[in-house]
């Protein structure tokens, strides 16, 4: 039977060479990599952590989607990761200080 998921978190990890910002200048594959493995310490079910491309949003510093609501954040620190794992995915609410 196929898994299903009920929270898909996509981390954009975009690098450019062409002088925008991005992304992963601002360590957000290490971020990412922080969030997989919180996810499985808590022991979260049903969630999967997935880099992305470029979300397109990559001036406002790291960024991150989550789906199913569709609600982006962006996120500087290991706090932060552990902000919107402890309040948007065990507690069902939208941390506002970071939504975007």
């Amino acid at each position: 039977m196929k898994e299903i998921y009920k929270y898909h978190l996509f981390f954009c990890t975009h690098e450019r060479d062409d002088g925008r910002e991005y992304c992963q200048q601002h360590g957000a594959q290490s971020l990412r990599d922080y969030a997989k493995q919180r996810v499985k310490e808590l022991r979260l079910k049903k969630v999967r952590i997935n880099n992305a491309g470029c979300l397109n949003r990559c001036a406002l510093g790291p960024m991150m989607v989550i789906y199913p609501e569709g609600t982006w954040y962006q996120y500087q620190t290991k706090e932060d990761i552990d902000e919107i794992l402890e309040s948007h995915l065990q507690q069902s609410k939208i941390v506002e200080r970071l939504k975007r």
